[in-house]
C-alpha cells in the first residue's frame, strides 16, 4: 500500500502501448476518470524524443500506476522501462500497481508466450542487453502476478472502464484512510512528546542495619 505520509501530484499514472490503445480505450478511461475527479498523468507522445527520466518522475508523483498490458505492449522498450521503474517503487511500498489485461491473458504476460510473448522476444532480440532483458522479465513476472482486472475479447469495454474506475477509487479511499490514521498518530505523538514530564513521588524508605 502507498505510504500515507507521501505527497503526490497525481492519483494515477498510465503505462500502456500508445499506438494500440491511445486513441480508443485510453481515451474512454481518462474521460471516466475526469468525470469522477481522479487526477492522472498520461503520456500521449510516447517515444517522441522525451527524456524517460521525466516520466520516471511522474511515476514517483503518482499514488497508483496502471500497467495496461495488451498484445503490442512489449513492442515498446519505453513501456518496459517504465514497468521496471514501477516494480522498483512498488517493492519499496511507494506506489500501488494495478495490472490491467486488455484482451491478453495474465499467464501469457507472466510466461512471455502467445502473441504477447512473440513481441517481447523480438524486443529482447533487438535490445541484446542481458541485464536490461532480465529486469524486463522480472518486472513482467512480478506485476502480472498481482491482483488485476482482465478484459476478454468479446467483453464490454464500457463495463470494463467502470470496473477499473471502481477499483481505482477503492484503492484511493484506502490510502486516504491510512493518511488520516497516520495524521492522528503523528499528532498524538507530538502531544505526548510536548507534555511536561512529571516525576513520580519517591517515598523515603528506612534502611536498617543488620547486626551480626
Amino acid at each position: 500500500m502507498v505510504p500515507a505520509t507521501e505527497t503526490y501530484d497525481y492519483d494515477v499514472f498510465f503505462n500502456y502501448r500508445g499506438e494500440q490503445l491511445g486513441y480508443g480505450f485510453i481515451g474512454h478511461l481518462t474521460d471516466a476518470f475526469e468525470r469522477d475527479g481522479i487526477t492522472f498523468f498520461v503520456d500521449k507522445y510516447e517515444q517522441r524524443g522525451k527524456d524517460l527520466k521525466n516520466l520516471f518522475v511522474r511515476i514517483k508523483e503518482s499514488r497508483i500506476a496502471l500497467a495496461i498490458f495488451s498484445t503490442r505492449y512489449p513492442e515498446s522498450g519505453w513501456c518496459m522501462d517504465e514497468l521496471v521503474k514501477m516494480k522498483k517503487l512498488a517493492d519499496k511500498g511507494k506506489i500501488q500497481v494495478i495490472p490491467i489485461f486488455y484482451k491478453v491473458k495474465a499467464s501469457e504476460v507472466r510466461t512471455k508466450t502467445g502473441v504477447f510473448g512473440d513481441n517481447f522476444w523480438e524486443l529482447a532480440k533487438a535490445s541484446n542487453k542481458g541485464e536490461q532483458i532480465k529486469k524486463w522479465m522480472e518486472a513482467l513476472e512480478t506485476i502480472s502476478a498481482k491482483m488485476g482486472l482482465s478484459l476478454k475479447e468479446k467483453s464490454s469495454e464500457a463495463d470494463f472502464v467502470k470496473e477499473i474506475v471502481k477499483e481505482v477509487k477503492r484503492v484511493l479511499a484506502a490510502v486516504r484512510v491510512l493518511k488520516e490514521e497516520d495524521t492522528h498518530f503523528q499528532r498524538k505523538r507530538r502531544r505526548d512528546y510536548n507534555r511536561p514530564c512529571k516525576l513520580p513521588d519517591l517515598k523515603r524508605t528506612k534502611t536498617e542495619e543488620v547486626g551480626t
